[in-house]
């Protein structure tokens, strides 16, 4: 039986996995305000008591605590910084806190901007994909000291298993992309290596056995690989929030001019599952891209469609872009010589950026 806690909650965006957050949320009792962008999206939950609201500003005020989960950078900069943004619309002394996995240095302005507003900004992006969202089992990444936190964490342990901090504004976004360049790399080397039991005659469930019980395994074998192998592309985690993840992490480093290989590959092979219309399957995908043609297109896929125009899938043709001359790949800042835009400041009139809002 839940108790009813006088901490009035708002949550933004109510996707895959926010939805499963704000269920955990309300079961424990909490006053919940949600919005989203796609109202139909947050049905359910209002049927079971949130109440709905017309804008992120409408959701934030008067609330004491506000989680945003949206998805991209240009996406979090919308609902923290514009004019109407939830920035301004808190109230004094509310904490404000972004589980987007998003840039760094967007990360530290909104903290840095609401510490002149006398709000609680920090970023705390996490991990345990759809299924830990719906165990409540997630793992958070936050940009904050535990003394920060301490005010929060009976709401952030309603659907949140273990706790990092890493105490700077932004350093839970870094530590969040460490984490991504890592899985994208395993679900590469997975698919590698299913590809080559492929070509060698050999049970794929046979050789993942045997790569689980040695020093291959990884976590994105045992919870992807699974699913490559029986043709099941449904999304836990879309392939698009990944390569944009990818792209964040290759841009911070290309910044410092430091060389992640392992990464720009994942990339390359994650725009190019993205641009043959695979951007809303799951991760596991990536696997189709070593398949027949006839079995990629029996998926969903169209080869036709890659380097057709901006990378979203759509041939340019104003569906997969933000009708502002970008993609919505996520950009706030990076240099022009940069080739994937999931900086923080993209330069000017970009839609072949590898992003899609």
């Amino acid at each position: 039986m839940s108790t009813t806690h006088t901490t009035k909650v708002a949550f933004i965006g109510t996707g895959i996995m926010g939805s499963a957050i704000c269920g955990h949320i309300l079961d424990a009792g909490y006053d919940l305000t949600v919005y989203n962008r796609t109202k139909e999206k947050a049905e359910g939950l209002i049927a079971r008591g949130a109440h709905w609201a017309d804008s992120p500003a409408a959701a934030a005020k008067g609330a004491d605590v506000v989680f945003t989960m949206v998805g991209y950078p240009t996406d979090v900069e919308d609902v923290y910084l514009a004019s109407d943004g939830i920035l301004r619309a808190a109230k004094k002394g509310a904490y404000l806190i972004d589980l987007t996995t998003s840039s760094p240095e967007l990360a530290r302005d909104i903290h840095d901007a609401s510490e002149v507003v006398d709000v609680h900004a920090f970023d705390c992006p996490v991990t345990g994909g759809q299924t830990g969202a719906e165990a409540g089992t997630l793992t958070l990444i936050m940009g904050a000291t535990e003394a920060t936190v301490a005010p929060v964490l009976p709401v952030l342990q309603t659907f949140g298993k273990k706790f990092f901090y890493f105490d700077q504004p932004g350093a839970g976004q870094t530590a969040k992309l460490c984490n991504q360049v890592s899985l994208a790399s395993c679900i590469v080397g997975y698919a590698d290596a299913l590809a080559l039991a492929e070509l060698g005659h050999l049970d794929a469930e046979q050789v993942l056995e045997l790569i689980m019980s040695g020093t291959g395994r990884s976590g994105a074998a045992e919870s992807y690989a699974p699913k490559s192998i029986a043709g099941d592309y449904k999304p836990g985690f879309m392939a698009e929030h990944l390569r944009k993840d990818i792209a964040l992490a290759v841009s911070a480093a290309q910044d410092a001019e430091l060389a992640l290989p392992g990464a720009e590959t994942a990339f390359t092979l994650f725009d190019t599952l993205c641009q043959i219309g695979g951007k809303r399957m799951g991760g596991q995908a990536l696997t189709l891209l070593y398949a027949e043609e006839g079995d990629a297109v029996a998926a969903g896929l169209d080869w036709s469609l890659l380097d057709a125009g901006c990378g979203c899938g759509e041939g340019c043709d104003g569906e997969g872009c933000d009708g502002e001359g970008g993609c919505g790949c996520g950009g706030h800042g990076h240099g022009e010589d940069h080739e994937c835009c999931g900086g923080h400041g993209d330069g000017e009139g970009h839609c072949c950026c590898h992003e899609e809002a």
